[in-house]
């Protein structure tokens, strides 16, 4: 049987990048945040309030599916970024910025509830972690025009609710990697001291 490796991680923190490189590496089968064909995206950062709802509700539908798509296979895949970042940091922190209603959460709760009984966590999460100067560096580099009014403050509290989360976190195998003082996308080095991490994992996963 295959293994499901994911990462985890805040908005801008590599989880891209390091999904395909460490599938290149080894071979691995990559799912994607389906950000492309996301119908929400754009109106949600141009009015949060409004499209909240409907954009976890989105997420919480595409990342089942891909769920499903990986337990059903025979190879291992490496996911990119995990439902359980939608139900204990995205969700919970719109509903907290006053973003999405008290009815509205309270219905994406039941929902992720029922959803969360019919999934397993993966074999290993890989979280990312990172400063808010290094998040907003990386969003920018990259230049996705509905990420530019991305505030700071909301950045923030994502990462206050990503350590909380960590903190907790008792589903399986679990692997911080600190990216401020590292450059895995540009320099080999930091990616091979990644890959020496994961094979140590591996060691009780293989």
């Amino acid at each position: 049987m295959g293994k499901h490796i994911a990462i985890a991680g805040n908005i801008g923190s590599g989880k891209t990048t390091l999904t395909t490189l460490l599938a290149k590496h080894y071979n691995w089968e990559a799912h994607f945040e389906d950000v492309d064909n996301n119908p929400y995206l754009n109106d949600f950062y141009n009015d949060m309030q409004r499209w909240s709802f409907n954009l976890q509700i989105f997420f919480l539908n595409s990342r089942f599916r891909q769920l499903q798509d990986i337990r059903a296979q025979e190879k291992t895949v490496i996911q990119d970024r995990t439902i359980y970042e939608d139900a204990n940091i995205f969700a919970p922190n719109l509903h907290s910025m006053g973003l999405m209603t008290g009815r509205d959460y309270e219905n994406y709760k039941s929902l992720f509830d029922a959803v969360s009984k019919m999934i397993g966590a993966p074999d290993l999460l890989i979280y990312l972690r990172a400063s808010v100067p290094t998040l907003v560096k990386q969003i920018q580099k990259r230049g996705r025009d509905y990420e530019d009014s991305i505030r700071l403050d909301y950045l923030r509290r994502l990462n206050e609710r990503y350590e909380a989360w960590i903190d907790t976190y008792k589903e399986g195998k679990l692997l911080v990697i600190d990216v401020d003082n590292i450059n895995f996308a540009d320099k080999p080095e930091d990616l091979g001291s990644i890959i020496n991490k994961i094979e140590a994992e591996f060691n009780g996963l293989f």
